[in-house]
């Protein structure tokens, strides 16, 4: 009988710190219980935007390291970062066709990867696990990419921070970089926690067959857009009003991006005038025209002969693609899976309108993207004109930041006109209404830096009127 009264008493008491747990967790915040947090501590040092960082590389045989830079291999150094020393990291040049681009201008200005728990598991810096020092090839802006991580994490995306370096090898000025937080451990533990799931990386499409032929079932793989659950929907509440000016022409899906298409029945041509700069090499020739005829190889051997950079499988696949869209300004949409469920349920799509335009109003109409623009040159041009391998020269610089505002602010004023009508959201709209597109006349693109010094033959697109014929600026926006 004694037992079982002390049972209920036990039973009693369990039950209470149980409800007092649970409203304890319910109303944590109320009782000064924060959740943890994922902020790392490198996102407030190195990744702090407000200042040029400084990275001095030591390696006893830096010479030696840069001549076998296209093996990607890692070699042991130290890194003093704002005055914080890590020894025994590791670093390797990072990079694709841009390797061998880089081997041809001739001054040895890779892009890198540190792997700080390379040879140690235990050594990081401040939480970060691996970082990127872009060298700002075909840059003359110095901030396409700054920029467009600037947006991405403006606009809410989990992307990677970064910051401009400047680098010294052995304490000898080596250059300003763009320093970028690399997409693994660190990174999805910054966004999603520790418990972050799986972190997969696309393969080199260099494996696709020998002979200039593609396989056979590699047309099967592209194209195909993923089925989207019927229960799939925004919670109730969810979809913010539509603001009006963020309405297109009933029944149009806006044109996505393709950077590559050209005015139906045209045949663009290589520009016959390569640039080169800081003794780098273009790619092209004077008789190439950029035309789709077949996935063979040998059709295009006029383009492959002629190239200027080594090039492999991969990077023909990738043209004779971009050849295939541009000119038969097919599987656009369909071919990014990713993008194309947006435009597969109006739901969806008014959704993504509605935050395109708060995007634009926001970022461009208040004013905020041009003081950045003005703020980031002020902070780095100094570095810009001192750095001794850079790509470009400084007046090139100068007139590139200019063109990249320019740009950004008629492609804002394109988008803010699909988006509320007045200007057409589809190629063939635009076509017919060319008064309503924006004049670009004053825009060339290759002020800005391009690949190889040419725009390998991408000319007129729809959208933009008036361009300027050394190279055009597009306006495929949705």
């Amino acid at each position: 009988m004694s037992t079982s009264k002390n049972i209920n008493k036990i039973c009693v008491i369990i039950a209470l710190i149980a409800i007092i747990v649970t409203a304890l967790f319910m109303n944590a915040e109320q009782f000064g219980i924060k959740p943890t947090s994922n902020v790392k501590e490198y996102e407030t040092t190195l990744f702090d935007t407000s200042k040029v960082h400084t990275i001095n590389i030591e390696m006893d045989d830096w010479q030696g390291f840069l001549d076998t830079c296209i093996n990607e291999e890692y070699e042991v150094c130290s890194v003093e970062i704002d005055g914080q020393v890590l020894s025994n990291v590791a670093i390797r040049a990072k990079g694709n066709t841009s390797l061998t681009q880089v081997a041809n201008y001739g001054n040895d200005r890779y892009s890198f990867k540190i792997e700080f728990d390379h040879y140690d598991s235990s050594i990081n810096y401040n939480g970060l696990d691996k970082l990127c020092l872009n060298n700002i090839i075909q840059d003359n802006t110095y901030m396409k990419d700054y920029l467009t991580y600037q947006m991405m994490g403006y606009f809410g995306v989990d992307a990677p921070l970064c910051s401009f370096v400047n680098i010294t090898v052995n304490g000898e000025n080596w250059g300003l970089y763009l320093a970028v937080e690399d997409v693994e451990e660190s990174f999805l533990e910054r966004n999603y926690g520790s418990d972050y799931g799986e972190l997969y990386k696309p393969d080199s499409t260099g494996n696709m067959g020998g002979g200039g032929e593609k396989p056979a079932d590699m047309q099967a793989q592209r194209g195909e857009m993923p089925e989207i659950p019927a229960n799939i929907q925004p919670e109730q509440g969810e979809i913010p009003e539509m603001p009006t000016n963020a309405q297109t022409e009933q029944g149009e899906t806006p044109e996505m991006p393709t950077n590559a298409q050209a005015e139906q029945g045209e045949k663009p041509e290589m520009p016959q005038n390569q640039m080169n700069r800081g003794g780098g090499r273009s790619m092209g020739s004077d008789d190439v025209s950029l035309i789709y005829t077949d996935d063979s190889y040998d059709s295009y051997s006029n383009i492959f002969d002629n190239a200027k950079t080594d090039i492999t499988d991969s990077d023909k696949d990738r043209l004779i693609d971009a050849l295939k869209q541009l000119n038969e300004g097919s599987n656009i949409i369909e071919s990014r899976p990713m993008l194309a469920w947006i435009f597969a349920d109006e739901t969806y799509t008014e959704l993504y309108h509605s935050y395109f335009a708060q995007f634009i109003s926001d970022y461009f109409d208040s004013g905020y993207f041009e003081q950045m623009i003005d703020d980031t040159k002020t902070l780095i041009a100094p570095y810009v004109e001192q750095d001794t391998t850079k790509f470009c020269t400084y007046e090139e610089f100068e007139t590139g930041i200019e063109t990249l505002k320019q740009f950004c602010l008629l492609r804002a004023e394109s988008v803010n006109g699909q988006l509320n009508g007045t200007i057409p959201s589809t190629t063939d709209g635009q076509r017919e209404k060319q008064a309503s597109l924006i004049d670009a006349s004053s825009i060339s693109i290759s002020d800005m830096g391009t690949m190889h010094g040419d725009n390998m033959g991408f000319g007129k697109g729809a959208g933009f009127r008036g361009q300027n014929q050394q190279q055009t600026a597009t306006n495929e926006t949705s």
